[in-house]
């Protein structure tokens, strides 16, 4: 078993799922434990300034440069938690030579990955597959990011004559929940651009993410009993459904793709006399965002009118923005990362991410960080999987970012 397998093997068995619920730093020990084990073998590595940051639940280490030739420093970084998927008892199953057709994951429960539903499955004929059994998720998301940012490091440590500027890594908490890069601190992180490893299928390459709000409306309505209700009862449920038909009805996840932005109702809880609505905003284009959200301030404020006090509270908080925005201010990253996929053969696909990374944020503290793929696919959920030679991909395009650059 090649190192990169084994060390992805024992780092996909550990649950490192964050959890929104928790209000601790990471939000589970869980990562905590995970990141001590990097620091570990970050340690048996000899790199320098490894840190773990008891504050944020980031673990960063620097390998030093050998060049004074290579004056950039590039950081790559990885998440440590997985997503809101069961992972307790992973048990990742590796098929050798893969014969590119159906994969029983689970032959007691009959759980049949089935190439007519991931018509992908085709393209890793002849290579090592890594799935789960059915039960779990795997995790590739994101602990192939790491093994991948590992490969890299040994590579360079292998290789001390191929020169190379200062290379940082960073593994970080609770991205899956959205919070772990809101207390990433950038003076642990001295580099010029960095990339998350952190998307799917390989040649996937993202520096356009979405500008992103969540707005949380609480209903204040009136029960009274129904056979006198006339005049008096305010129904929350029904003033909710109404918020809800008066938003554009098209701009919804089912109905928009692209550079497309959207409303999504997340969930809605209540009863007559009170509810609550979540909605997440999202749009690449800042000015339209900035319309999305005052939309819904005015229509608060007009359905508000409409009643014998007001009854709508609105919150509304932006939660990242679109990195594209920082990005394109100095373009290094990307055109590195473009110039490193074709000297591998590897097409570039870029598109804009309908979502957010870590990166989202890590831009706006003044680190340019675009989004690179990891090479997995159908991330969270019992169907995930990845080979062996697409994590090698990655890591070798890792190694010639380096390379390239000066």
């Amino acid at each position: 078993m090649s190192k990169l397998l084994e060390r992805f093997i024992t780092y996909v068995k550990l649950n490192t799922r964050s959890d929104a619920s928790s209000s601790t730093i990471p939000t589970t020990y869980s990562q905590v434990e995970f990141a001590l084990l990097l620091k570990q073998e970050l340690e048996k590595m000899e790199l320098e300034s490894i840190f773990y940051n008891e504050k944020n639940g980031f673990l960063t280490a620097k390998l030093p440069k050998n060049s004074d030739d290579k004056m950039t420093s590039v950081g790559f970084i990885a998440h440590l938690d997985t997503a809101d998927y069961n992972a307790e008892n992973i048990t990742p199953h590796v098929f050798s030579n893969y014969d590119g057709g159906d994969v029983v994951l689970n032959k007691e429960k009959n759980i049949i990955m089935k190439v007519s539903e991931f018509p992908n499955l085709k393209d890793y004929k002849g290579e090592t597959l890594i799935t789960t059994d059915g039960t779990t998720l795997l995790g590739a998301d994101d602990k192939a990011g790491i093994v991948e940012i590992l490969e890299m490091l040994d590579y360079f440590i292998s290789h001390p004559a191929i020169e190379h500027g200062d290379i940082y890594v960073a593994f970080g908490p609770d991205e899956e929940i959205g919070t772990g890069a809101d207390h990433f601190d950038v003076s642990y992180f001295p580099v010029d651009y960095a990339y998350t490893i952190d998307s799917g299928r390989i040649g996937h390459f993202e520096y356009e993410t979405f500008n992103a709000a969540q707005a949380t409306l609480t209903i204040d309505g009136t029960s009274v009993h129904p056979g006198t209700a006339y005049g008096m009862m305010v129904n929350a449920l029904k003033v909710a459904i109404n918020i809800d038909a008066q938003l554009p009805q098209l701009d919804v996840p089912e109905k928009t793709r692209g550079y497309e932005g959207f409303y999504l109702l997340h969930d809605l809880k209540g009863s007559i006399d009170s509810a609550t609505m979540t909605y997440i905003i999202r749009d690449h284009d800042k000015a339209r965002f900035a319309e999305r959200k005052d939309y819904m301030t005015r229509l608060v404020d007009e359905m508000n009118k409409t009643f014998d006090r007001p009854r709508i509270s609105l919150q509304l908080v932006d939660q990242y923005y679109n990195m594209k925005d920082i990005i394109e201010q100095d373009m290094r990253s990307v055109d590195v990362a473009v110039k490193a996929m074709k000297q591998l053969s590897i097409d570039p696909i870029i598109t804009p991410f309908r979502g957010g990374t870590d990166g989202s944020k890590i831009s706006f503290m003044g680190v340019p960080t675009p989004n690179i793929f990891t090479g997995g696919e159908n991330f969270h959920g019992q169907y995930e999987f990845i080979t062996l030679e697409s994590m090698e991909t990655v890591a070798k395009l890792l190694i010639e970012i380096v390379k390239l650059s000066d």
